[in-house]
């Protein structure tokens, strides 16, 4: 999508299984770059010790979000361990029509739709766990969930990894600080595309060679 100045937003989805670290990267890297904005998703679970709405996500009663399912308000939605989780699709559509990027956090049936829906716009990273031994050691150690939580997470994760093969990138997240560094790199190169470059960048390459 194309603002009036010709510049390109690119719509990142980052997906990853439960525990494996995608919030806290994601949000790292919002910080870090200027210009990248976060969606905010809609959800129908309570928020976690800590979350607050309108912040981390829109929590919304079952028949609110329902209401906002049947008047076509998501770009995608699903439902996720027993919740439902949707992104708000005009505040997407904007951020991108002004250029800017804006990053999703999605499981990879919300990424596969979003992708069929604003193919030309998207960019999709899948964050892997150095082993699931990891990713169960991180789920525990949050001490947020019961044990019927975290053998159903676990088993998700084992069926989210079947489809890392849909997306774009592959960051392995075993060290923090190399994980958000490979997701810097990602961005920067991405924006240095001969495709996303501005129309002032093409005329000025056509000058240099003529």
């Amino acid at each position: 999508m194309k603002s009036c100045n010709g510049k390109d937003g690119i719509l990142w989805i980052v997906s990853a299984p439960s525990g494996a670290g995608k919030t806290s990267l994601s949000r790292a890297l919002v910080e870090g770059t200027p210009g990248m904005q976060t969606s905010i998703s809609y959800t129908t679970r309570q928020p976690r010790p800590g979350e607050s709405d309108g912040s981390d996500y829109h929590f919304v009663s079952p028949e609110t979000f329902a209401g906002m399912v049947g008047r076509g308000e998501f770009l995608e939605h699903a439902q996720v361990h027993g919740n439902r989780y949707g992104t708000g699709e005009s505040w997407v559509r904007n951020q991108l029509a002004e250029g800017k990027d804006c990053l999703l956090e999605i499981d990879w049936q919300g990424a596969a739709l979003v992708r069929q829906r604003l193919s030309g716009a998207a960019v999709s990273i899948f964050i892997l766990p150095p082993s699931l031994a990891v990713l169960e050691e991180r789920l525990r150690g949050r001490g947020q969930d019961s044990e019927e939580v975290i053998t159903r997470r676990l088993a998700a994760a084992r069926e989210e990894l079947l489809h890392y093969h849909e997306f774009d990138y592959l960051v392995v997240n075993k060290d923090f600080t190399a994980a958000l560094h490979d997701l810097q790199s990602i961005v920067r190169a991405e924006h240095l595309r001969l495709s996303r470059q501005q129309n002032a960048e093409r005329t000025r390459l056509k000058d240099l060679l003529s």
